[in-house]
């Protein structure tokens, strides 16, 4: 069963918006916060803000199922969800056409990067679906796992904290389908790359690729496991709980070749990133030279030469780099040495530079790959995660910068709250009243104004020639700043902070929106400077690597440019103020991520750490902008469908408008027409007083509903069960009443049955008597009868028994005998088979002759009804094993080894072989015998191998290898066959003198088969149309003519040679000797 999540109003924990919630004070905001977090509503609104707290744990709300939920639903109709917002902007991009921008803002570990990743998921699961849009919403999801791995690190706040600021375009087409996006980076953390807070990790790519990557890989990139053995990883942290590098390397090259990297640019990123670890060991010492100056030398070259084979550079390039610094002026220059600190400094900075730009490069790479291919207008969903504000014991530059963005993300998140309320206001008819709010347009202005802001006079100290000091800067602020309302400083003419010793002298300190910071201006001017010597530049361009050139075109000797680089902080306000105007063309959505504690555990809420966040996050002022019109506004269909229970005439149904309805519903709960106002299709509710008035009106009708329910849903079972039980009795009933009738019934037929059976028994008892009677009255009858019979016969045969009584005796006892005989016969005759030699025995001797004749008798007909069964084939086959039988029985002692084997004729099946076609091609006629044999030289008794074809009018003898045809010899020319007795395969045909056939003379063949071939030879001699049989001669020496001469050959027997059975050898001109192995 389908279980609905409720809605926003329904059987809240807490308020699911804050906007609601009464009385509103910090206290209360924190409250209703930690009652929902204990809850697992980690989910909370502000309007259309959705506050996302941290579970730091799974959550089965994730589900493909809640996906589906949340789809094509009002933003308010759910409990709070990320999905919800989501679904909001793809649905206002797809179906309004307006460009939406989700800005996903909170300190680092309150899970900024997660929500981004659902925000991207979902919106992949609810966009169009085929092969070249899931293409796209692939590599935009896999562009996550590259970046994280280029630009996130574990610090003590979060294992995968993003250390960078993403800002993602994903571009759609008029049917809301992903066509592909545009990333834009901010601020990436470079000093990372160098040093390590304790605690903290560098980026994750060195520890993913040292993990994860093969031997050979690491070989080719003359990288070591260890991490002990890199001076940039630190080491009290290098191994994370519940974070595998290994796999994560193999997810991020599978990333890479999904997203589109070649293979060889891989490698080309991979090779950058193991110099960066190489130029880590780069170490200096220092040497006196003769004019009492200081420079520097390195102390290994070991991992400088590994450096410089892996990007392609010269050592001696590289080396000079990190030694001298050349510094150009018009037309002169001047080269200064590097003493061991300035080295260290351009080591560190080309490390930091190479390592940023690789970053850069790559996000450029991954743009190339995810860009919309169609010129034509897109719709676009951008996407920003980037640093919440910062407040630590050491703030530096980088939180300067960083906290500045996040003022202007709250200048424009307030401009477009109370712009979107001021269109909502004047969109449905509602007249718009000023909204007193803080504008923090004044820090802004005291951070980025171009003539006296902190940005401009750093800069402004930089550029100026002469020494210039993080003192000399905090000495220009304290002169330029020292009356602004929101600057504090120990060192300005200010009285009011020369006191106060909360406030160090090298630090001031700026009232920002969401409180005060301290800055400690040291290194403020070299980061803002973030120089590159233009050696190290020149150096990494003569590289043969060619992303190296790429990233240091400044190196190119043909484009110096003598004029200073723009500063950090220039580069980071122009990209703000980019990305602000972006952000002012698109629909905002917000997502304010909290993190409940700073131990990273689940079930765990710091009230002071949350409040800390509230504070900085601007929440509660976003709450009071909300609340200072209306605080609630629902459209006029689902109002009316939620409160309708509230007034007679709208319940059940109502027929007419939902204004009207509302209308009616108002005036009937008597509200005050200043709690609410009537918009075009929207009711505006003032006080959350009013909203909560009506829910409790509507919990009590629905109590009231619910106890009709019950009541009805009561008698209806009631009476349900009455007639189960009332239709149960009746069945029952009639059951029993069947049982009752079917006893009474069985005692009926038991009692009928009795007095059946007595009266058939007298019935029987008397007719017995009655047949007894009939039987003694017959038996008496035959008696006398048979008396009187015999007495009859004795007259009759004392009449005749003179005359001839003895011979009639003998011949009634013979033809009993002869019956007896017959019957017993009868009964023992033996089987059908002709082979069965039983036959019963002879019962009397003067039977001896019929019981010889009928046996033979027997027999025939056995013989007769077993040949009658046989086909023509049959028959022929046992016609010619007769005439075997006939030829060789005890004539030939080869014979009865041939008796078993069946006659089978073609052995070589010449006409399905393709080997012999030719040769079944040239015999016009029906081949009788197809076999192999031997043709005996006369000159050495050896044989040569032939086929033997045998028809009805030729014999044919053929070479076996070509199936040439050697003799063909007609049958007629036969005179005779010779044979030995002996058990051998030996005859001659021997050929009528002056025969065509008889040139050559006989034929002495040797043949596996004899019986078979002279079998058939003879038989079909006999069925030739002259009448001629053929003579068959069988004994154990015989002539046979060759050509002019006659050879006797002459069979003997003796013991095998060589293993080999029969055997022919020339003794002379006129003889030739078979010797036959003796039978066992």
């Amino acid at each position: 069963m389908e279980v609905k999540t409720k809605s926003l109003l329904d059987n809240m924990i807490g308020v699911g918006d804050m906007v609601l919630l009464e009385p509103l004070s910090e206290d209360s905001f924190i409250e209703n916060l930690r009652k929902r977090f204990d809850h697992n509503e980690i989910y909370t609104y502000i309007g259309s803000v959705v506050i996302s707290m941290n579970p730091y744990k799974s959550m089965l709300i994730y589900s493909p199922e809640k996906v589906e939920e949340y789809r094509n639903r009002n933003f308010y109709e759910l409990s709070p969800h990320i999905y919800a917002l989501a679904d909001e902007a793809y649905r206002s991009l797809r179906d309004q056409d307006k460009d939406q921008c989700i800005l996903i803002t909170g300190e680092s570990g309150a899970g900024k990067t997660e929500a981004s990743k659902l925000v991207m998921s979902y919106v992949a699961a609810v966009c169009g679906k085929g092969q070249e849009v899931n293409k796209v919403k692939e590599q935009l999801l896999q562009s996550n796992p590259v970046l994280e791995a280029f630009g996130n690190a574990k610090t003590v706040r979060n294992d995968n904290s993003s250390r960078f600021g993403k800002y993602m375009d994903i571009e759609f087409d008029f049917k809301g389908d992903p066509l592909g996006g545009v990333i834009s980076n901010y601020l990436l953390e470079k000093s990372r790359v160098v040093k390590q807070p304790r605690g903290e990790r560098n980026f994750h790519i060195f520890y993913q690729l040292l993990s994860g990557a093969s031997d050979d890989t690491l070989k080719k990139l003359k990288l070591e496991r260890d991490f002990s053995k890199y001076n940039y990883l630190s080491l009290d942290s290098a191994v994370v709980n519940g974070l595998d590098d290994a796999t994560s390397f193999r997810t991020v090259r599978n990333a890479m070749q999904i997203v589109g990297f070649m293979e060889d640019e891989v490698q080309s990123v991979l090779e950058l990133v193991a110099a960066v670890l190489k130029l880590g060991n780069i170490e200096f010492k220092p040497e006196s030279r003769c004019n009492g100056t200081d420079e520097s030398r390195v102390k290994d070259k070991n991992d400088l030469k590994e450096m410089c084979e892996l990007l392609g550079i010269e050592q001696s390039v590289l080396e000079r780099a990190f030694s001298y610094r050349t510094v150009e002026a018009k037309l002169e220059k001047v080269s200064t040495t590097l003493n061991v600190a300035q080295a260290y400094y351009a080591r560190d900075a080309l490390a930091k530079n190479l390592y940023s730009r690789l970053f850069s490069w790559i996000v450029t790479r991954i743009n190339e790959s995810i860009k919309a291919q169609a010129k034509t207008r897109h719709k676009v969903m951008g996407v920003l995660d980037i640093y919440g504000f910062e407040i630590f014991d050491d703030n530096s530059f980088e939180q300067f910068i960083i906290n500045y963005c996040n003022e202007k993300l709250q200048q424009i998140f307030i401009e477009l709250t109370l712009r979107e309320e001021q269109e909502e206001y004047i969109r449905e008819g509602i007249e718009w009243t000023n909204i007193e709010y803080f504008n923090n347009a004044i820090i802004c202005d005291l951070i980025e104004n171009h003539q006296n802001g902190i940005l401009a006079m750093l800069d402004e100290e930089c550029l100026r020639p002469g020494t210039v000091t993080d003192e000399t800067f905090l000495d220009k602020l304290n002169t330029v700043c020292a009356e602004h309302q929101h600057f504090e400083s120990r060192s300005s003419k200010n009285s009011k902070f020369l006191t106060d010793h909360s406030l160090p002298h090298s630090c001031f300190r700026i009232q920002h929106y969401a409180g005060k910071v301290l800055y400690r201006v040291e290194g403020f001017v070299d980061k803002n400077n973030d120089l590159l010597y233009r050696d190290l530049s020149q150096a990494m361009y003569k590289a043969n690597h060619s992303l190296i050139k790429h990233l240091f075109p400044e190196g190119n000797p043909a484009k110096v440019n003598l004029k200073r680089p723009p500063t950090a902080g220039f580069q980071f306000k122009a990209s703000v103020g980019t990305l602000m105007r972006n952000l002012q063309t698109k629909n905002p959505n917000y997502i304010r991520c909290i993190k409940p504690n700073d131990k990273k555990a689940p079930h765990i809420f710091t009230e002071s750490l949350v409040c800390h966040q509230v504070r900085y996050l601007g929440l509660m002022e976003n709450v009071r902008v909300r609340r200072a019109g209306y605080a609630f506004r629902q459209a006029y269909e689902p109002c009316l469908e939620r409160y309708k229970m509230l007034c007679k005439r709208t319940w059940p149904h109502w027929r007419g408008p939902a204004r009207e309805g509302v209308e009616m519903l108002m005036a009937d709960l008597q509200v005050p027409a200043e709690e609410f106002s009537y918009g075009r299709s929207k009711i505006f509710i003032r006080n959350p007083r009013t909203l909560f008035f009506l829910e409790e009106r509507r919990r009590q009708c629905l109590q009231d509903l619910a106890t009709l329910i019950q009541k009805i849903y009561r008698g209806w079972k009631c009476r349900t069960h009455f007639l189960l039980l009332k239709k149960s009795q009746i069945v029952v009933a009639a059951w029993y009443r069947r049982y009752a009738q079917e006893k009474k019934y069985l005692k009926i037929k038991r009692a009928t049955t009795v007095v059946q059976s007595y009266t058939r028994g007298w019935q029987a008892r008397k007719l017995l008597r009655e047949l007894k009677h009939q039987k003694r009255c017959k038996e008496a009858v035959t008696t006398i009868a048979a008396y009187w019979h015999g007495t009859q016969v004795r007259r009759e045969y004392r009449k005749f028994f003179r005359a001839n009584a003895g011979k009639k005796i003998y011949n009634f006892t013979i033809q009993r005998i002869m019956q007896k005989y017959f019957l017993g016969l009868k009964s023992t005759l033996p089987s059908m088979s002709p082979i069965d030699k039983n036959w019963p025995v002879r019962p009397y001797i003067f039977l001896d002759g019929v019981h010889t004749e009928l046996r033979r008798i027997f027999h025939l007909w056995r013989c007769k009804k077993y040949r009658s069964r046989f086909t023509e084939e049959k028959k022929a086959v046992y016609e010619e094993k007769l005439e075997a039988s006939e030829l060789f029985k005890d004539k030939k002692a080869l014979y009865p080894s041939s008796v078993s084997q069946p006659f089978k004729g073609d052995y070589l099946e010449i006409s399905k072989n393709p080997k012999y076609q030719k040769l079944n091609s040239s015999v016009d006629e029906k081949v009788l015998l197809a076999d192999v044999v031997n043709k005996i030289n006369r000159a050495n008794g050896k044989g040569a191998t032939r086929i033997l074809l045998l028809t009805k009018k030729n014999v044919v003898l053929a070479d076996q290898k070509t199936g040439q045809v050697k003799a063909s010899v007609a049958l007629p020319d036969l005179t005779s066959v010779s044979v030995s007795t002996q058990n051998d395969g030996f005859f001659a045909l021997r050929l009528k003198e002056g025969s065509a056939s008889a040139v050559k003379g006989d034929f002495l063949l040797s043949s596996e088969h004899l019986i078979e071939t002279i079998t058939k030879l003879h038989h079909i001699g006999s069925a030739g149309s002259d009448g001629e049989q053929l003579n068959v001669d069988i004994a154990d020496e015989f002539l046979v003519q060759f050509k002019q001469d006659k050879v006797c050959v002459k069979f003997i027997q003796g013991a095998p040679k060589n293993g080999n059975g029969v055997s022919c050898k020339r003794k002379n001109n006129r003889l030739l000797e078979v010797s036959v192995p003796a039978s066992a």
